[in-house]
């Protein structure tokens, strides 16, 4: 079977799979609303089989398939801002034929609105694949564009923002510099553009331009439901290394650049820690972190230090006076595996399982030591308790984005797209 008729099949296949699933879909007094007639957008149409047989690591009897769409793993060229700039013209059919979900889907979820901040410079496509993951109508978007990016991107961002409600650009925009103070202020000034949003948000996630979800929007309310009130992100004891970061001066050009000058002690009483530029916290902690004065003049004494985003946040997360945190007490310690934020893979600690380490070696590839994920990593990626994974390129791996897209896309809607092969058996 040659992959045009896969293809046709699949999608045939699909089509009647979420047919049935609105047909016999139980009445849920959680759901609100007949779901308005969907189309599977373009971006959608990927060999779903073949992804199944990624996810699930099997397959016998797919090798045509799973052949077939590993034929286009790389993309040569990704969606320029010209074409983003021309699709955006008419926004009704933008938001259609690109696959926005445009009403909430539960009851659940409209009673749950998420706010969210978006730091981005780059690849205008993989920014607008990243928000139609994770959009719904309840929620709230801003986005950070870094003032270095080119005038065609920041073009293309404001005509994709210019017809969706409830996202926008960030009021205050940062020339963010690598390892800067400008990148923990791009999110601080999406934080104070949030809080001054109508919509009553209950959790801020963060993410960049290489992030995307492996959850749903309603796997993540019940995730943040289940926080009760407290924050989730790395957070862990300093080592001696890393301290280095905040104890000295640091001056800011294209690059942070060290200095011998040694800083005065930080001005709060309880330690510093680390972890890393995500976070999930509530709305209580982001007012108390735009108010509170202790944390001004922490945030003032942070501004020279080096790769700020990695220490910021960790220590506010551990500080008694703010709301969601955790004691100092290194029982409270969270790594990066065990927070909520986001799973990474990281090079010098990807091994043999058996022998110990945390994950297996990247199927990607690496970028400052960080796996860029391939289709090879979904199987374990889908298996985590995180909300978003890092990083994503589709110039690296594309079938690992898609695939993700269409599970995702399809789970929202009722539909569990890894069991499409039972229909086929009806056909």
């Amino acid at each position: 079977m040659d992959f045009t008729k896969v293809l046709l099949r699949t999608l045939s296949l699909v089509l009647l799979g979420m047919f049935l699933s609105f047909v016999f879909w139980e009445d849920d007094s959680n759901r609100l609303q007949s779901l308005p007639k969907i189309k599977i957008p373009q971006q959608y149409q990927v060999d779903l089989p073949g992804c199944s047989a990624i996810i699930s690591g099997d397959t016998q009897g797919k090798e045509g398939e799973f052949e077939a769409l590993l034929a286009s793993k790389k993309r040569q060229s990704l969606l320029s801002e010209e074409f983003h700039l021309n699709v955006t013209k008419d926004c009704q059919a933008y938001i259609e034929k690109r696959g926005f979900i445009t009403v909430p889907l539960s009851k659940e979820e409209k009673d749950f609105p998420i706010a969210y901040s978006m730091v981005i410079h780059e690849k205008i496509e993989m920014f607008e694949r990243l928000l139609r993951a994770i959009y719904t109508p309840q929620n709230i978007y801003c986005v950070h564009v870094d003032q270095k990016s080119t005038e065609e991107f920041q073009k293309a961002v404001e005509a994709i923002v210019s017809c969706l409600p409830n996202v926008f650009v960030a009021s205050k925009l940062e020339r963010v510099v690598y390892a800067s103070w400008s990148r923990v202020q791009a999110d601080l000034n999406c934080m104070k553009d949030l809080l001054g949003s109508h919509i009553q948000w209950r959790y801020l996630l963060n993410t960049c331009g290489t992030d995307f979800p492996i959850k749903t929007n309603r796997e993540i309310v019940q995730t943040l439901k289940f926080l009760n009130g407290r924050n989730s992100l790395e957070t862990e004891v300093t080592n001696d290394y890393k301290k280095r970061r905040w104890q000295y001066h640091h001056n800011v050009t294209n690059t942070v650049i060290l200095t011998n000058v040694r800083k005065s002690p930080p001005p709060i009483p309880s330690p510093m820690f680390s972890g890393n530029a995500y976070f999930v916290v509530t709305r209580a902690f982001v007012k108390h972190v735009m108010q509170d004065r202790e944390i001004q003049k922490f945030k003032e004494w942070e501004e020279d230090t080096y790769s700020p985003d990695e220490h910021f946040w960790a220590t506010l997360q551990r500080m008694p006076s703010v709301p969601g945190a955790m004691p100092a007490n290194d029982k409270y310690d969270m790594s990066d595996m065990r927070a909520l934020a986001r799973v990474v893979k990281w090079s010098y600690l990807a091994g043999d399982v058996k022998k110990g380490a945390p994950y297996y070696p990247c199927t990607g590839a690496y970028r400052r030591a960080v796996c860029v994920y391939g289709a090879g990593d979904l199987q374990w990626l889908l298996r985590q308790h995180h909300i978003f994974a890092n990083k994503f390129d589709p110039e690296i791996d594309d079938i690992a984005i898609r695939c993700l897209e269409s599970v995702l896309y399809l789970k929202a809607l009722g539909h569990e797209p890894l069991l499409t092969e039972q229909y086929s058996n009806n056909l």
